[in-house]
């Protein structure tokens, strides 16, 4: 990603652009579902959804400092657009060096024990255990694939039929100016950043479809503010529309997490995602050639057309599909992800070898009044320990 961001910059051709950004993709394309699972894997019950949202919504924060940085380095020196992707290139390097220091997770490290134990029982290499998964994985969760990259699809169009042509519309259709159109683009992804998180905490209580369709439903009835108004109170109705959209992302990688076959786990929430990105990536054309059937009056010269009232259309349409989708869909609320639970593994490997004490969890679980199941069978060990003492009068 980062050579490629680099090399990006100095691209002089659209045939050199282009293979920079397809490199680019096939990188960032392996890092989501891996980011997930580093993410979430190990972590408490209690804490996912609120951690969901917190990651997700590293893609509003990176939106917010790129319509910053592009605000600040496009067109304001020598190079034009470049210096943006030069810049691009060092987000990154953070990123290695941070996982570089963390150690693999608790979930991941079971499973790599029990593929080895499977090779070893069965005389198999790495790579025939691993077809063996995914054959077990496409014969008993083929459905749930094809839902999954359904589902995304809608959540993809949502996101950029909601964003994409917005600053277009802004400056196009409502007169703002460069600054304007920063600032309010500001805003909105603060309020996703702020939805993405209180509602994947929500999502923890209600449950991941409902706080789904809820902030389908909100979103939609904020359409006409979003797209209508012409003041700068647009900016109010932007922050709440993402907050919205954003607010049903945040409940996406852990409800993807909990959805997921255990084998393939960062595989299937990697892939669904880029698939239903590739069908979303034609959301900006769907729009402009909509648009076009809906012209404005020319302004200086320049041809314009009602992107409010496609964007309005359009993402009408895409909250209904995404509000079906998700009431039809399942939901495992609190699905375990150690291999104790995984019914593949016990498939593949058998059910000895699951239950074999080396692969049982180890990860102290939370009871009701709030203490580890450890520390519970502690307080009773001793409770136990105490000897009963006789009244005697």
């Amino acid at each position: 990603m980062v050579a490629d961001s680099q090399g990006t910059g100095f691209c002089s051709t659209y045939g050199q652009f282009l293979a920079c950004r397809a490199l680019f993709g096939i990188a960032m394309g392996g890092l989501y579902g891996n980011a997930a699972a580093t993410a979430l894997e190990d972590l408490p019950e209690e804490t996912r959804g609120l951690m969901s949202g917190t990651l997700q919504q590293g893609y509003a924060f990176g939106y917010l400092l790129a319509t910053a940085f592009a605000r600040g380095l496009v067109n304001t020196t020598s190079h034009g657009w470049r210096p943006l992707f030069w810049f691009g290139a060092g987000p990154p390097v953070l990123i290695i060096l941070f996982r570089l220091m963390l150690p693999e997770t608790q979930a991941y490290t079971e499973r790599a024990q029990l593929r080895e134990s499977a090779q070893a029982r069965r005389g198999d290499s790495a790579s025939r255990t691993f077809l063996r998964e995914g054959k077990v994985a496409l014969r008993r969760h083929w459905l749930l694939l094809v839902y999954l990259v359904l589902l995304m699809a809608g959540f993809n169009f949502m996101s950029h039929g909601s964003q994409d042509l917005y600053p277009t519309m802004l400056q196009s259709q409502f007169g703002f100016s460069a600054n304007q159109v920063t600032i309010t683009q500001v805003v909105a992804n603060l309020g996703a950043m702020l939805g993405g998180t209180v509602v994947g905490f929500c999502s923890q209580i209600f449950g991941r479809r409902i706080s789904i369709i809820m902030m389908c439903f909100i979103g939609g009835a904020l359409l006409y503010p979003y797209t209508f108004v012409t003041s700068d109170a647009v900016i109010a109705a932007a922050f709440f529309e993402q907050f919205c959209v954003q607010g049903a992302w945040g409940v996406i990688p852990i409800h993807l997490m909990e959805l997921s076959p255990g084998a393939f786990r960062t595989f299937v929430v990697g892939t669904s995602y880029q698939l239903g990105n590739l069908v979303s990536s034609a959301s900006s054309t769907i729009e402009s050639t909509i648009g076009e059937r809906f012209p404005l009056p020319p302004k200086g010269g320049q041809p314009r057309d009602d992107y409010g009232k496609v964007i309005c259309i359009f993402m009408g349409c895409v909250y209904v599909y995404v509000i079906v989708l998700t009431l039809l869909g399942p939901e495992h609320l609190r699905r375990q992800f150690d291999v104790a639970h995984d019914s593949d593994a016990q498939e593949i490997v058998g059910d000895d070898a699951v239950a074999a004490p080396s692969y049982k969890s180890t990860r102290p679980t939370t009871t009701r009044t709030g203490r580890t199941a450890i520390e519970k069978d502690l307080e009773d060990g001793r409770e136990k320990s105490q000897p009963e003492t006789e009244y005697r009068p």
